[in-house]
């Protein structure tokens, strides 16, 4: 009687998480796959063999540095999702004040504090692509770039993250 009780606290919890976290991104896939045609700037495709695992296309807002460009993000989520938060990061460099030039973090506050589980995989992609066109010089990952931004050389600003635009998210050509 004793046993059942130690075991029987402690793992039935994280496997009902678990399957909620499961039902929820399944039903976000089925979304996804509805929404192909409705926003062609994010293509969001989950992993053949793990479902907690995502990674996205995403286009460059227009009128932007980033115009034209592809970038991709990688999904880490977690168990407990959606009540944290995934965990997002640029595999395609880009520079932008809010995302850390090597390991592509991401400076947001809905993948930090703000978070709520009315956010989906989906909202986290349109919430990227509206900081690329609106950076917050004031809490950069990337000093250089903020600091460009935040000395008003938003010509040099736009330059260099043009260039890197143009270096690693647009296709080769020839």
């Amino acid at each position: 009687m004793r046993r059942e009780t130690e075991r029987g606290e402690g793992e039935g919890e994280g496997e009902g998480e678990e399957k909620q976290s499961r039902a929820r991104l399944f039903k976000e896939y089925k979304e996804v796959q509805r929404e192909k045609v409705a926003d062609p700037d994010i293509q969001l495709v989950c992993d053949d063999t793990n479902i907690f695992k995502w990674t996205a296309l995403i286009k460059g807002p227009s009128e932007t540095p980033y115009e034209g460009g592809v970038f991709q993000l990688a999904f880490a989520v977690p168990e407990p999702y959606p009540l944290q938060p995934p965990q997002v990061r640029f595999l395609t460099k880009i520079f932008h004040p809010n995302v850390h030039f090597k390991t592509g973090e991401i400076c947001l506050d809905i993948l930090k504090n703000a978070w709520s589980p009315a956010w989906t995989l989906q909202s986290v992609c349109r919430a990227i692509i509206a900081l690329m066109a609106h950076p917050e010089a004031d809490s950069p990952l990337n000093c250089d770039s903020g600091n460009l931004l935040r000395s008003g050389d938003v010509r040099g600003f736009n330059s260099m993250a043009r260039m890197y635009t143009r270096l690693a998210a647009m296709p080769k050509k020839g």
